[in-house]
């Protein structure tokens, strides 16, 4: 067959095949044009039909809706049907009374920055994939640096899917910087030595290592123990306040006990902005204990790192320019589409177990010649440019625009605190006068019938139980009616009367009747779950 005839048999073997114009090229943006239209027009009728920050429904019966889409869609109908069915089904964060977790709204402009990323499809993983988004992304870290309060010029960083997997990398460079002095192996290559195995530099070698993390750490903490070998066990949960901020001195002392025990304190997780209060734990203080005791101090601000965009609320991550590595999300308090994680250490040197050659990836004498790779950055090989939609956003507010978002969901929150306070039925957690939201979550329940005028101080225990089952049903009820999402959690500790509800504020255009109305609502779900 000739060169010819076999690409006409392609071509015709392709005709009859909807759906297969590409959406890269010169052509590419012709071929998506009706497509989005499509895509804008389900996006409206979905939400539409929903009516509201969920659909009212139960498990059941939204997940025989899904199947029964999902199995009838066929040929051109199916992207308009199957992206109104995922509208219809979607918690929507834009909605004023969709409020549970660190599930940001996206920005519009974001989000039409990574239309661009997907209809281009750059991979991080080599220069020759992805020429202008590998040096995007070099710049754009090199801004997350300085914003942090590193040196850009001796910092390093890369973009990753999220928190879990920036503690992961954390920890992971504590394990081997750490570990690996004071054993003299390179754990990277020889792996965790078992405790009291022996080594070049004695009984520290043989030391069981550890990780100490507040009470209320991300539990991403206990995973990375468990992948890097190290167990789950070797977390040590250090004791946190009233409003879960690790206590210093209670640091101290696992510190210490730590070397009594002969144990090597591998690293200090230190969190900027907890899931349930947004605590930021002492970071100066952390600092200078890691630096006392050899121990590598990772700061998780997944959260918390959004107020370095604000001039009011950046002071309270005084100290996080003191770490060994950071970790921020862009898609939490920053207004991205996930994922926008991004992992940074003080000193590049630090990342050097991390590197990596793959000779069809990065060869040597391409990176000698000027063409650079991010390959021995991350812990994946293809990756999304999602620097991109970051730079974008950066660009078009700049830290400024972004900041005055974050100050307006910080005094979001606090009126939603305060007007928690002044409804009798619902208990703000906090201290007297301590309530005032850091960031912009805070927790709260709803107290039965009998139990509200005393507050927590009159609960029983036949109480605390029944105030626990109440709060979690109410949660369910706002679900299964589509009326809120709310959040639900539980304080550290045990036994009854420890359920909480939650909401983390994210939206800056909520108003803060639409929050007193969401209140409302928590109220008569609280009162209807009584009567039943």
């Amino acid at each position: 067959m000739t060169t010819e005839a076999l690409g006409a048999a392609v071509e015709e073997l392709l005709r009859p095949v909807i759906g297969t114009a590409l959406s890269g090229g010169a052509g590419g943006a012709a071929a998506l044009e009706p497509l989005v239209r499509e895509v804008l027009a389900a996006l409206a009728e979905g939400a539409a039909r929903r009516g509201g920050p969920v659909a009212a429904a139960s498990p059941a019966d939204l997940a025989g809706g899904v199947a029964d889409t999902f199995g009838s869609a066929r040929g051109t109908e199916a992207l308009g049907r199957l992206t109104e069915l995922l509208a219809h089904g979607s918690a929507d964060p834009a909605d004023p009374a969709c409020a549970a977790h660190l599930h940001c709204p996206p920005l519009a402009v974001a989000v039409a920055a990574d239309l661009a990323v997907s209809a281009l499809n750059p991979s991080q993983d080599s220069w020759d994939q992805a020429p202008a988004a590998t040096v995007l992304e070099t710049l754009l870290l090199e801004e997350m640096a300085g914003l942090v309060g590193y040196d850009p010029a001796e910092a390093a960083g890369v973009l990753t899917s999220g928190g879990t997997e920036s503690n992961l990398m954390g920890l992971m460079l504590a394990r081997d910087r750490v570990l690996g002095a004071a054993t003299g192996r390179q754990i990277e290559l020889t792996g965790v030595p078992r405790a009291g195995a022996g080594g070049s530099l004695g009984s520290a070698a043989g030391a069981r290592p550890r990780i100490l993390a507040s009470a209320a750490a991300h539990f991403s903490v206990q995973r990375a123990a468990a992948l890097l070998g190290l167990g789950e066990d070797a977390v040590i949960p250090v004791a946190v306040d009233s409003q879960l901020r690790m206590k210093t001195g209670a640091l101290t002392a696992a510190l210490e006990r730590c070397v009594e025990r002969g144990q090597l304190p591998v690293a200090i997780v230190a969190t900027a902005g907890t899931t349930d209060t947004g605590a930021i734990d002492p970071l100066r203080e952390c600092a200078e204990l890691a630096a006392r005791y050899g121990a590598w101090l990772h700061v998780d601000a997944a959260y918390g790192g959004g107020a370095l965009l604000s001039d009011r609320l950046a002071p309270l991550l005084d100290g996080i320019e003191l770490a060994d590595s950071v970790s921020l999300d862009w898609h939490k308090l920053g207004w991205q589409p996930a994922a926008a994680g991004i992992f940074l250490v003080r000193r590049s040197e630090t990342y050097a177990s991390l590197a990596r050659r793959a000779v069809y990836l990065n060869p040597a004498d391409d990176e000698e010649a000027g063409y650079p790779s991010l390959l021995g950055l991350s812990l994946r090989t293809t990756r999304r440019a999602d620097a991109f939609k970051i730079a974008v956003t950066l660009r078009t507010l700049g830290r400024e625009g972004l900041g005055r978002l974050v100050d307006a969901c910080h005094e979001l929150a606090v009126a939603g605190a305060r007007a928690v306070a002044a409804r009798p039925r619902l208990e703000l957690h906090g201290e007297a006068g301590a309530g005032e939201p850091v960031l912009t979550a805070f927790l709260f329940r709803y107290v039965p019938g009998a139990s509200a005028s005393g507050g927590a101080a009159a609960l029983t225990d036949a109480d605390a139980v029944r105030a626990d089952e109440v709060n979690a049903a109410l949660r369910r009820r706002l679900l299964r009616e589509g009326g809120a999402v709310v959040g639900r959690t539980e304080l550290p500790g045990e036994g009854p009367g420890r359920v909480r509800l939650k909401l983390t504020l994210l939206n800056p255009h909520t108003t803060v009747r639409e929050v007193e109305r969401l209140l409302d609502a928590v109220v008569a779900a609280g009162t209807a779950e009584e009567v039943a």
